[in-house]
């Protein structure tokens, strides 16, 4: 297997970068594709610094929206791991800025590995493909990996959900439509922390930054799925390489966290740090939102606990995630690291 080459779409991002490097450490060729050529040489040296294999990673600009660059690259590849798509740091004005290019990506991309005989695509999907656009009932139940998101439900869904959902779904209605052999895998992770490799770090990361850097006098009543981002990775190379993963969706999740869950274990590694544990009152939250624009997008978990079966992935494909609070850890040591926080 390890003579395979794999094109693995946004290399520069958090989850990219962390893949490629397992990819590279277990031998694999890689082709990371990324936005602007002006990128190579950085994340070639961050890469560089995680793995001895750095002579195994070439590069190609490519962006999701052309169609004809991507039969190019998936000639001669093994798998593909689709992990770029738009993610947001605010809002867009028209939320088809959002789905449009993740959607048709999505397409371009299975299109061409259908039509060059790759054997399997691993995309990255999102739990938010899973758990949103759910009416005051539904958010009772236990959600796995047979739930999917009800795009129309625009009340409990944002933009960026959206666009996880109906581009996920766009690619199993593809491998439904084709007589194609190629296989596809989808991956849906929670939030995603772990270590930072550089100052363009993910935007998941901002659960930590936020509390760490004392601009929040409180926190608002909120929790997610929370994953390492190694263990997105990992999950991501057992989704390539196990026979049993075709024609399957994983969640990745090591388990759920609220803001302050987050918070106290921050507080105990950083007992020197001025860290809010307070919780916001739900309205007071909705008002702090119009001056902490990051905060819009997730309002719609006020007072929510959206439940999830996260077991599919360790019991199928013997997966071992890290746990959730050395996700944080990392993340937090990292941020240090990098000087993003002081």
């Amino acid at each position: 297997m390890n003579n395979k080459r794999i094109l693995l779409t946004g290399i520069t991002g958090f989850l990219g970068s962390h893949t490629a490097i397992q990819l590279l450490n277990k031998g694999y060729e890689v082709v990371g594709t990324l936005q602007s050529k002006d990128r190579i040489n950085s994340i070639r040296e961050i890469i560089g610094k995680k793995t001895a294999n750095i002579d195994k990673l070439t590069f190609a600009v490519a962006n999701l929206n052309d169609s004809a660059i991507w039969f190019e690259l998936t000639k001669n590849i093994d798998c593909v791991h689709h992990i770029a798509s738009p993610f947001p740091r605010e809002l867009p004005k028209h939320e088809n800025d959002l789905i449009i290019p993740a959607k048709q990506g999505t397409l371009n991309v299975l299109k061409a590995a259908s039509a060059n005989n790759v054997k399997r695509v691993v995309m990255v999907s999102s739990i938010a493909a899973i758990v949103y656009g759910k009416s005051k009932e539904e958010l009772n139940k236990v959600f796995d990996e047979n739930d999917w998101t009800d795009e129309t439900c625009s009340n409990d869904t944002t933009p960026y959900f959206k666009s996880k959902a109906i581009a996920e779904k766009a690619a199993w209605e593809f491998i439904r439509q084709n007589s194609t052999n190629l296989e596809l895998v989808t991956v849906c992770p929670g939030a995603i922390l772990g270590p930072v490799l550089e100052n363009d770090f993910g935007t998941s990361a901002n659960i930590v930054i936020k509390i760490l850097d004392g601009s929040s006098p409180a926190l608002p009543k909120i929790g997610f799925d929370i994953i390492d981002v190694r263990s997105a990775a990992d999950l991501l190379i057992k989704a390539m390489e196990k026979p049993q993963a075709a024609g399957n969706r994983y969640i990745a999740s090591s388990g759920y966290m609220t803001f302050k869950e987050v918070a106290m274990i921050l507080k105990e590694q950083y007992p020197g740090k001025k860290i809010p544990t307070a919780e916001l009152p739900n309205f007071a939250a909705r008002l702090f939102s119009i001056f902490e624009k990051s905060l819009k997008p997730i309002l719609i978990e006020l007072g929510i606990k959206r439940k999830t079966e996260i077991t599919k992935a360790q019991k199928e494909l013997q997966w071992q995630p890290l746990s959730s609070k050395a996700a944080v850890l990392a993340c937090a040591e990292s941020v240090f690291e990098n000087r993003i926080l002081t």
